[in-house]
């Protein structure tokens, strides 16, 4: 068999009402493209449905590797499982929601190859009429103070850091993902600055995206320690706990 050239990584945590959807269309874009790929789910300690209905479709579809968390460790950490597990050349990172649909996965891949960068940032902040649906207001300004405190903190230049689809060169990017230690939803800025921090290059590229109102983050709770990763972050780095 084929080593894949695109790895697809899917976090999944309670998604029984869209993971089947969400897989049948991921699978259908594999499917299209002339390349050999995979698709890796990480299910994090799901209590619903959803362990069930990945059962179901690994037993029609044996290609879709399933791995399981128990109990869950956050979408950080299970990011983290499927990137290390996965086998292609390049690692695609999507949310389950497909709030940036997955085509717009073309977009960072072109992007990639053409620029010779290591990872590829979908963005809803470069072309934001792109924006279908938009976030209530609050939480659009709350996400704009979060990645002003990541250039602040970190030194990267993206402006939206938290868009559920990135792309990483696998064999240039997997030192970052060793070393990530943020497990929630802030592993996001942590892994774009090791990428940079060890002579990488990462690029924004505007994408598709509509707000889906199920989301996972508790805006308070999850805000305050999305802020507590970033201090816990430059701590590290101060204190040379990220060694290449």
């Amino acid at each position: 068999m084929a080593e894949p050239f695109l790895s697809i990584v899917i976090p999944a945590y309670n998604e029984a009402l869209r993971i089947g959807s969400t897989l049948e269309k991921v699978r259908q874009y594999l499917k299209s493209r002339n390349y050999p790929g995979e698709l890796i789910v990480v299910d994090d300690g799901s209590t619903d449905p959803t362990p069930d209905i990945l059962q179901e479709v690994q037993r029609h579809h044996p290609a879709v590797r399933v791995l399981r968390n128990e109990p869950n460790r956050g979408k950080g950490f299970s990011v983290r499982r499927g990137v290390l597990e996965a086998r292609g050349e390049f690692v695609l990172f999507t949310d389950a929601d497909l709030s940036a649909p997955i085509e717009e996965a073309n977009k960072l891949l072109a992007a990639l190859e053409s620029s010779r960068a290591d990872a590829a940032v979908g963005s809803r902040a470069l072309q934001r009429r792109l924006i279908g649906v938009r976030q209530p207001w609050w939480r659009e300004f709350a996400g704009r103070a979060f990645n002003h405190l990541v250039r602040l903190f970190t030194g990267l230049k993206i402006r939206d850091t938290q868009c559920g689809l990135k792309l990483f060169r696998r064999p240039s990017t997997r030192r970052a993902f060793e070393l990530q230690r943020v497990t929630g939803f802030g592993f996001d800025p942590e892994v774009l600055f090791l990428i940079e921090r060890f002579g990488g290059k990462v690029i924004e590229v505007p994408v598709r995206w509509n707000d889906n109102p199920a989301t996972k983050v508790r805006f308070l709770r999850d805000a305050v320690r999305m802020f507590l990763d970033l201090l816990a972050l430059r701590w590290r780095a101060a204190t040379g706990q990220y060694r290449p």
